[in-house]
């Protein structure tokens, strides 16, 4: 049957979408680390608990950061 998709399974969808974040997660954190130094067990628990969308717009905000006040300042701004 030509043109038919057949749409994935839900499991493989959300499966896919977990490994984007936990990706995007570690990519956030070790330029983090890069530009602000260690990030504390607090601040590294507030970042894992942010949605795929708030990873990416994280990974643009960092950018303008130049001290992990400024990586606070955003996360609270997230709540």
């Amino acid at each position: 049957m030509l043109g038919l998709i057949k749409e994935e399974p839900r499991a493989i969808r959300e499966a896919k979408e977990e490994a984007r974040q936990e990706e995007g997660q570690t990519l956030v954190l070790r330029l983090l680390n890069r530009k602000l130094g260690k990030i504390s067990d607090v601040l590294l628990s507030q970042i894992q608990a942010l949605s795929l969308e708030q990873i990416e717009a994280l990974a643009e905000a960092l950018l303008d950061f130049s001290a992990i006040a400024d990586l606070e300042t955003w996360l609270n701004s997230q709540v």
